[in-house]
């Protein structure tokens, strides 16, 4: 399939609807006939009511008033005006980003769609047909989108873009790297939906192979893709990848992206490297709430409580409102310095005087900062008032503490939640059942794993990662599945001999 050269990009469908007048304007260097012409009487010229239709239709969808589009459209065609590919554009984006799901929106839509379907516009109008695929993606009727886009005529890379990031976002990631290997040519944009999808997906080794491939194709990421790689390089903890972006970054108009330093500072900071996380924020020429949230949860994680806790204040004095995630940072850092009255503190300021409503990671904070303390009673009490219900990584916090002050009768309690919350955990049972044994009360260890075994719960072995040339290596004890397994265990004989020697 050929695709035509088009002048047109997102950003002209994106906000087509704001300004309808621009497009028509722009329109010309699409060479798409317009119905749009000026004339006059009396010398005064007078617009062609197309575009006061289309102006008027327009407003209401950009005010996401989209029954008023909807009337004022009724209007045109009862005036006897008819409507242009642009005014279709205009109301199928109105319903694209109007609330979904909504019944309102989808059945407009639908309407809409049948009209230009008799008009034939959704065949050999290239735009109207891509705003098409985007509305139905939207609604997440990607079998609807995908008959659309098979019935077009003519498809730009925004119509390839649209239908493969629909299918992306609904889950059928199959369907999307069948259809990307069919496209005739692929931008920076079609690499990016394929790296995008994967990340939100949690699927970040397949991400970073993505990311790899584009690398060969030869086309230079975006700085949206920058972000979706440097996310799966911090979930994943590809440290050494992570820093040749950077300096990739560094090299490119983007390096001082707000968002793009923001997501370098997240790297960082979740791989350990909380001092150049801290070099990357003090050289950002401007800075977000994000950014100081990014620092300071940066600072707590790392162990750094005093340096978390002098930003959070910082970031206060630059004229910053704290939000959620700056108080977790703060309570955080309190937890590990084993501040207890300030963490409390912390609490109730957020609650009191900034009126946010605690989640579950304020309430695991707490939690954990009486644990680290002794004062096991004082968390049970916080999970048993909780205003949302305690999961698993909460139950769990408080079951190590007691793993740690060997309080059994609470770790007993305990199970009978964290076994509602996850029947098929394996984690707090072994935890439990190391408790007993490492008191020698081998008769509560045989009993926990008796009860494990009934239940058909096994153990799951654990991994151990190493990074080598920005890849991840995972191993289990014993594993031989590795593509270098005989290398590794001819090393590890070697080994084995000089350790024998010495």
């Amino acid at each position: 399939m050929n695709i035509p050269a088009l002048t047109t990009n997102h950003s002209q469908l994106l906000h087509l609807h704001q300004n309808p007048e621009n497009f028509i304007i722009h329109n010309q260097n699409l060479k798409t006939k317009t119905n749009i012409s000026i004339k006059t009487n009396n010398n005064k010229p007078s617009v062609d009511p197309i575009i006061l239709w289309t102006s008027s239709i327009s407003r209401h969808c950009k005010n996401g008033q989209l029954h008023k589009a909807a009337s004022e459209f009724t209007r045109m065609r009862l005036s006897g005006v008819n409507p242009n590919h642009i005014t279709f554009i205009t109301l199928l984006l109105g319903c694209t980003n109007f609330h979904f799901p909504s019944l309102e929106s989808s059945c407009f839509g639908a309407l809409l769609h049948a009209l230009v379907c008799k008009l034939g516009l959704d065949k050999n109008d290239v735009m109207v047909g891509t705003v098409l695929v985007k509305m139905y993606v939207k609604m997440g009727r990607v079998d609807l989108a995908r008959l659309v886009f098979d019935d077009m005529r003519v498809k730009n890379l925004i119509s390839w873009n649209t239908m493969i990031d629909g299918y992306m976002k609904n889950g059928k990631d199959k369907s999307a790297v069948m259809l990307f290997d069919e496209m005739p040519v692929r931008d920076a944009i079609s690499w990016t939906a394929m790296i995008n999808g994967f990340v939100k997906k949690g699927r970040f080794e397949e991400a970073l192979e993505w990311f790899r491939e584009m690398q060969i194709s030869g086309v230079e990421p975006d700085f949206v893709a920058i972000i979706a790689v440097l996310a799966a390089c911090a979930n994943v903890g590809t440290l050494g990848l992570g820093l040749w972006i950077h300096r990739f970054v560094l090299k490119h108009d983007f390096r001082d992206n707000v968002k793009v330093n923001n997501s370098l500072i997240d790297l960082y900071s979740r791989c350990g490297c909380i001092e150049f996380a801290h070099q990357v924020f003090k050289r950002m020429r401007n800075r977000t709430l994000v950014s100081w949230n990014s620092i300071i949860v940066g600072f707590a994680i790392n162990g750094f409580a005093e340096e978390a806790l002098e930003y959070f204040k910082l970031m206060q004095n630059e004229g910053f409102k704290p939000d959620g995630i700056s108080f977790t940072g703060a309570l955080t850092a309190c937890s590990h310095a084993g501040l207890i009255e300030d963490g409390l503190r912390y609490f109730d300021v957020m609650k009191r005087v900034y009126r946010i409503s605690p989640r579950i990671e304020h309430y695991g904070c707490i939690v954990d900062l009486y644990s680290r303390a002794g004062r096991m009673e004082d968390a049970l009490n916080v999970v048993q008032n909780m205003s949302v219900k305690p999961n698993e990584v909460v139950l769990g916090s408080l079951l190590a503490a007691c793993s740690t002050k060997e309080d059994f009768s609470l770790a007993e309690r305990l199970m009978k939640y964290l076994v509602d919350l996850d029947p098929d955990g394996d984690s707090n049972y072994v935890l439990l059942a190391n408790m007993y044994a490492a008191v020698g009360r081998w008769d509560g260890a045989g009993k926990i794993r008796r009860k494990m075994k009934g239940l058909g719960i096994q153990k799951k072995p654990g991994i151990s990662s190493i990074e080598i040339g920005s890849n991840i290596h995972e191993f289990v004890a014993g594993d031989k599945c590795h593509i270098d397994t005989e290398n590794i265990y001819a090393m590890l004989q070697l080994l084995s001999f000089d350790i024998i020697e010495y």
